[in-house]
């Protein structure tokens, strides 16, 4: 069983890592291709995609060592996790 946690853990590192690294070739490349430095707004919504997939990739390690967070967009808030650590801060600094 420890195995298996091990390998999942791996698994969210390496895809984490991998889209990390796509975003940065897609951006280095977007500042060679002619003509150089204008990068095209296509590019900047690719890497916000995958830098999206990257933080979905670590929310099972985030339920596994239970912590929680909260994703925000507009009028929509998504938590993950029970919610326990954003209290016990909120009653800390009352």
């Amino acid at each position: 069983m420890g195995e298996r946690l091990k390998t999942k853990s791996r698994a969210h590192w390496i895809a984490f890592f991998v889209c990390l690294s796509v975003s940065i070739i897609l951006m280095v490349g977007g500042a060679i291709v002619p003509p150089p430095f204008v990068i095209d707004a296509s590019i900047f919504k690719a890497v916000g995609w995958l830098f999206g997939f990257a933080a979905l990739a670590q929310v099972p390690a985030i339920v596994e060592s239970g912590k929680s967070a909260t994703i925000q967009k507009g009028d929509t808030s998504l938590t993950i996790g029970d919610g326990a650590d954003e209290d016990e801060e909120t009653s800390q600094e009352e």
